[in-house]
């Protein structure tokens, strides 16, 4: 979990552009991001086995 002062410093316009800090807006983490979906990959995969992501599914070979 982010801290406020964390959340509030990633929320603010940067100084450059490869400044920006994209957080999980479940968690609030900001490692292991995946842009298409907005979360981290943790969410992600909590949300993907509840089938809460439509068009994913687990695979298995």
């Amino acid at each position: 979990m982010t801290t406020t002062a964390q959340f509030v410093k990633s929320s603010r316009p940067p100084k450059f552009s490869t400044r920006i800090v994209r957080r999980c807006w479940r968690c609030g983490r900001r490692r292991g991001y995946l842009r298409d979906f907005s979360i981290c990959r943790i969410c992600f995969r909590e949300l993907a086995s509840k089938g809460a992501l439509p068009g994913i599914r687990k695979s298995s070979w």
